[in-house]
């Protein structure tokens, strides 16, 4: 039997994943940790909602990485996420506070070890040519000075 937190966002995925995580919440950060997955309901009702899915229904399921602060709002937290699946589970979402705890078993409709998983890589960017350099230099144990790079269009 795992932890699970849910969030009622009204988030994308794609705002989500390039996050790390999902974010901005109020929550017991200790309780949170101790959670292994969390569960991100579609808010609806509320904002311009990012994405098409109906109000409740689950969209996302996270393996919780960390709970660290937001980088978009000060004193709350982002639940950062080492891995996700899509999930299309309606109804999922029930309380009135954007944040709820559970266990595993409270979302009958979600075999959450059967899932298939994918990495979260955040915010994915190109490489800067002294990323690069450097990336290089310490790989083979050379000085940055010795690595060329060349870029032909």
């Amino acid at each position: 039997m795992s932890d699970v937190i849910s969030v009622l966002t009204y988030k994308s995925k794609e705002s989500i994943l390039a996050a790390g995580g999902t974010q901005s919440w109020i929550l017991d950060r200790t309780r949170a940790a101790r959670c292994d997955y969390v569960v991100i309901c579609r808010n609806a009702q509320t904002r311009t909602p990012e994405g098409p899915e109906p109000h409740g229904s689950a969209f996302l399921v996270g393996k919780i990485k960390d709970i660290v602060p937001s980088t978009e709002t000060q004193g709350r937290w982002l639940i950062q996420m080492s891995d996700y699946a899509e999930v299309a589970v309606e109804n999922q979402w029930a309380g009135r506070n954007p944040v709820g705890y559970w266990k595993d078993e409270s979302f009958s409709e979600i075999d959450f070890k059967g899932l298939t998983y994918r990495p979260v890589r955040p915010g994915r960017r190109g490489l800067t040519i002294a990323e690069a350099k450097a990336g290089l230099a310490e790989g083979f144990g050379v000085p940055e000075s010795a690595i060329e790079i060349v870029i032909r269009a």
